[in-house]
């Protein structure tokens, strides 16, 4: 599957994004977001798995940020919500290399877009 990101931007402190990552085909897939920030190792942020009921959510993000996706249209969407400076980084969608896996946790992020960078200013 092939996967394009898109949304970030520049925003101060306090602001908000949802990024929206489009896949090719239909995404029968658990998928991700992870951010990579400069200087640093790339971090899990948020997974949803294939049929949109489970979630799961990184300490640093939890209550600030939403995973969603819509089926229909095959995209997976981030929320990002009272952001702050330390979540600039370079924001990249994945999505598992199984189909309709059960268990979220254990879902294995094979394929990935090209990232889309978030800026926030304090």
């Amino acid at each position: 599957v092939q996967l394009q990101a898109s949304g970030g931007g520049s925003v101060q402190a306090g602001g908000s994004l949802r990024l929206s990552c489009a896949a090719s085909g239909r995404t029968f897939y658990a998928m991700g977001w992870f951010r990579q920030a400069p200087g640093k190792e790339r971090e899990f942020v948020a997974a949803i798995n294939w049929s949109g009921d489970t979630t799961y959510y990184a300490d640093s993000v939890k209550g600030r940020f939403t995973i969603s996706r819509d089926n229909a249209e095959n995209t997976v969407y981030l929320q990002m919500n009272s952001l702050k400076p330390e979540d600039t980084a370079i924001y990249y969608c994945a999505a598992d290399r199984i189909k309709f896996r059960a268990q979220l946790e254990k879902a294995d992020f094979g394929s990935w877009g090209q990232g889309t960078l978030v800026t926030v200013s304090s």
